[in-house]
Formats: structure tokens, sequence, C-alpha cells
């Protein structure tokens, strides 16, 4: 199994702050949690649109998939 990059989607005139404030408390989770191996971010699809998002590896996702319930998934680039 692969490490797999998890979505969370903001759209609307606050979707870059709103993305930026979830992975403060994403960041927050995974150390609470003692989920290593995990890196975050934000992203943007276009105007309108950005997600936060977790690259983990496949030993902590399931604990992610089951407590934040991603919009979506992808293998990380």
């Amino acid at each position: 199994m692969t490490a797999r990059r998890y979505f969370w989607d903001f759209f609307g005139p606050d979707a870059e702050g709103t993305a930026a404030h979830f992975v403060r408390h994403l960041d927050e989770f995974l150390s609470r949690n003692h989920l290593s191996g995990c890196s975050t971010g934000t992203t943007s699809a276009g105007p309108g649109h950005h997600a936060a998002y977790c690259d983990a590896p496949p030993e902590v996702g399931s604990a992610i998939e089951r407590a934040l319930r991603p919009r979506r998934s992808e293998p990380p680039p």
C-alpha cells in the first residue's frame, strides 16, 4: 500500500483562509494522536477554491479517514 494525499475542500471568497485555518487544526490532530510521517499544506484548483491536504503513510491513513473524513484522496505527487 502506498501513501495517500487526503483533501478537505473549501469554496468561496474565504476559502484560502479557511483552508489555512484547517491545516492548523490538522497539525494539532496529528500531534495529539502521535501520527508521524505526515506533511500538510494547502493547494488551489483555481479562483474560489482552496483545499487543505495531508500526505500520510499507509499506517496512519485509516486513523485520518475515520476521524476527519476527508472529501477525497489520491496518491501524492
